[in-house]
């Protein structure tokens, strides 16, 4: 009785790339080359750094063009099903500029 070597016909598995979409661009990218905003249950909008924070969650590009984009429209409160307050847009404009600092 001959022995097939079984593992040389199987195909090799690649680590799968999750994938999310700016709201702003609308580019598709890796997870991780985005930011992700979330509404937590109390309705305040955060920026979730570990992508592990409850609640409903957006995705924008750390350019400032896109946080400029979806904070002129109103894309961050469609995706987060939720209307901006004045304060939660001021919070972001203030988050999104010190997102920048930190990338240049």
């Amino acid at each position: 009785m001959k022995m097939r070597n079984i593992s040389s016909t199987r195909p090799v598995s690649t680590k799968r790339i999750v994938q999310r979409t700016c709201v702003a661009c609308r580019k598709i990218k890796a997870k991780r080359e985005l930011v992700r905003l979330v509404r937590n249950p109390e309705g305040n909008i955060e920026i979730d750094s570990g992508g592990g924070k409850a609640g409903r969650g957006a995705y924008l590009c750390p350019a400032w063009e896109c946080w400029e984009t979806a904070l002129k429209g109103n894309q961050i409160g469609h995706a987060l099903r939720s209307s901006l307050t004045q304060d939660n847009r001021e919070q972001l404009i203030k988050l999104g500029k010190d997102l920048q600092k930190g990338v240049n």
